[in-house]
């Protein structure tokens, strides 16, 4: 199931850079619950369709380090870089933690911190 998992998040995620997020939401749970700790909670298919619409100005480009899977859990660890509402590309560092129930991806955990921006000489 582990690995059923991970093939899932990596079909999602594929579907998410080329701007199909309603293919990637075809892979949540309508009752899916997304928490951007420290930020916000998200409760529901369309929440999570409503925060897209507003956050993702463009599809978002991701560097997946590491995924590892166990039980009905799937953790990344990467960096993402999405623009803002002035057009400019910012890169985070994050790791969600993920819960899957019946293929389906039911929960969030998403841990994202800005990276820092280097001194231009």
């Amino acid at each position: 199931m582990s690995e059923s998992n991970k093939t899932i998040l990596e079909e999602a995620n594929a579907a998410i850079v080329q701007g199909n997020y309603e293919g990637f939401l075809a892979f949540c749970s309508d009752d899916t619950e997304w928490t951007f700790v420290g930020e916000q909670t998200l409760k529901g298919k369309e929440a999570v369709r409503q925060w897209m619409a507003k956050t993702y100005i463009e599809p978002p480009k991701f560097d997946v380090a590491h995924l590892i899977a166990e039980g009905d859990f799937v953790v990344a660890v990467g960096d993402i870089t999405m623009k803002d509402e002035k057009g400019k590309e910012v890169r985070s560092a994050y790791s969600d933690v993920w819960r899957f129930r019946d293929g389906k991806m039911v929960g969030l955990k998403a841990f994202v911190v800005e990276a820092a921006v280097e001194d231009e000489a």
